[in-house]
């Protein structure tokens, strides 16, 4: 018996010794990988080690260095819609099995990404939430779920793995991610991969690096006072500045993506003005990182509630109209006014795969409701034009206006009446002969209904602001 203890110890001792080839647990079973594009793939192993990378007939080779880690890039691949194995070997072999080759994106932000589609009280369950899970047959559909974690350094491993889309798994997907995956699947027909990445009741500075954020002029103040800025308000255990981008962005960096669903802004709402500068400084943040150009960064607007504010939105709404490949889903249709997360995702996720088919895969499709562009004033009332009026400007059930208003110089803002004229809305109000600014939607909690034909709902807008300046 004593000699076969010691020639099991041996056996494990020696298997671990040479079980030194370790992939980036995002390259593990099940993984998705980004058609079309080169495809970096790194690990660790002893230094100095021979590792190589088996794919699809590429076949390619490094030594570690000195620190034993590796990194090695594939040239591009077509979809791959059957399961495939890569093999990396070293010392030993390590086999990753059932790999599609399809379309990933990154799904980030707070409380309204990381709410999964199963119950997570207290919060409302999402609408119909049983339903969608008992439908949710789509083994095409894969999820990489980062945990929790700030971090004072930057990770390299965040040690999770993929999960394939079925009725038993889907509860734990976030219901905004698997929405948008699973629309964009039926348009498309290929594997769809989420990096679930989300925490809840984090600004976005924390997912920001300190160097973005320091060689940002008008931030650097934010990083000098972070602390005293963020004790004014509830946060996380353990918040610090930066430490979401070190504990879960920075350690999915380079892994090749098409882009990001971003949603997020409410712990940012006390700052509504700075907000604007934090998110686009962080799309640059994330864009110079992942060395992957400008890819399509698809912002979520926040949905009405009594505590979020109308300047917030219109943050999100000037990022999308100033910065390249960017796109506003707007929400005013599906928030709750006494409750923060709203059960109503689905909207959320076509919406999102509107944008995404247009912006990432060159659709030609309306994927926007009408946007502001100018106005002019003529006599008592506000011409105002939009663009991405799609097939017309439009109500739902072709009902009157409403959520407008209208001020002279005074700036005491009334109910407005409001008509669609062509392409065009013209704004008036009662004993206003000469009005200087019109708002819509401009509320906490918008009660608008202006749509195009595509009902793809308007933002929340206002007229006395220099949006672009």
């Amino acid at each position: 018996m004593r000699n076969i203890l010691i020639l099991f110890c041996q056996f494990f001792l020696f298997n671990n010794v040479i079980a030194n080839v370790v992939p980036n647990s995002l390259f593990s079973d099940h993984m998705v990988l980004q058609e079309g594009v080169p495809v970096p793939i790194w690990g660790t192993a002893d230094k100095d080690e021979k590792v190589t990378v088996i794919f699809n007939d590429q076949r390619v080779s490094t030594i570690t260095g000195e620190d034993g880690k590796w990194f090695i890039k594939l040239s591009s691949f077509p979809y791959i819609l059957k399961p495939s194995s890569m093999v990396i070997t070293g010392k030993d072999t390590v086999i990753i099995k059932d790999i599609m080759v399809g379309e990933v994106w990154l799904c980030s932000g707070q409380s309204n990404m990381e709410r999964q589609l199963g119950q997570r009280p207290p919060q409302p369950l999402i609408y119909h939430w049983e339903e969608e899970r008992d439908a949710a047959k789509y083994p095409l559909i894969r999820e990489y779920y980062v945990p929790l974690k700030y971090a004072k350094q930057k990770v390299d491993d965040v040690n999770s793995k993929w999960t394939v889309c079925s009725p038993k798994t889907v509860s734990d997907f976030s219901a905004v991610g698997y929405f948008f995956a699973r629309d964009l699947f039926k348009q498309l027909k290929v594997p769809v991969g989420i990096i679930f990445s989300a925490y809840g009741g984090t600004p976005a500075e924390d997912w920001t690096s300190k160097i973005a954020l320091e060689s940002n002029p008008k931030l650097r103040e934010l990083v000098k006072n972070y602390n005293s800025v963020i004790s004014e308000h509830w946060h996380p255990s353990g918040e610090l500045i930066s430490g979401l981008y070190n504990g879960m962005i920075y350690p999915l960096i380079p892994y090749s993506i098409k882009g990001v669903v971003w949603y997020q802004g409410e712990q940012n709402n006390f700052r509504p003005k700075q907000y604007r500068t934090i998110l686009a400084n962080m799309i640059k943040n994330w864009r110079t990182d992942f060395k992957q150009g400008e890819f399509p960064f698809l912002i979520v607007q926040i949905a009405p509630y009594k505590e979020m504010s109308p300047e917030l939105r219109e943050s999100q709404f000037w990022v999308t109209q100033t910065t390249k490949n960017t796109a506003l889903i707007v929400t005013t249709d599906c928030g709750d006014a006494n409750n923060i997360h709203p059960s109503h995702k689905q909207p959320v996720g076509y919406r999102l795969s509107l944008a995404a088919r247009a912006l990432a895969y060159n659709e030609n499709i309306e994927y926007s409701g009408p946007v502001f562009d100018s106005y002019k004033i003529k006599n008592n009332k506000i011409i105002l034009s939009f663009k991405h009026v799609g097939k017309g400007l439009s109500t739902k059930y072709n009902a009157p206006l409403k959520g407008f208003t209208i001020a002279s110089d005074d700036k005491k803002f009334i109910s407005a009446t409001a008509v669609i004229k062509r392409n065009h809305i013209v704004v008036y109000g009662d004993n206003i002969q000469k009005p200087t600014a019109a708002r819509y939607g401009w509320s906490n909690v918008p009660d608008g209904n202006l749509y195009n034909r595509q009902m793809l709902p308007a933002s929340p807008f206002r007229t006395d602001t220099a949006y672009f300046k």
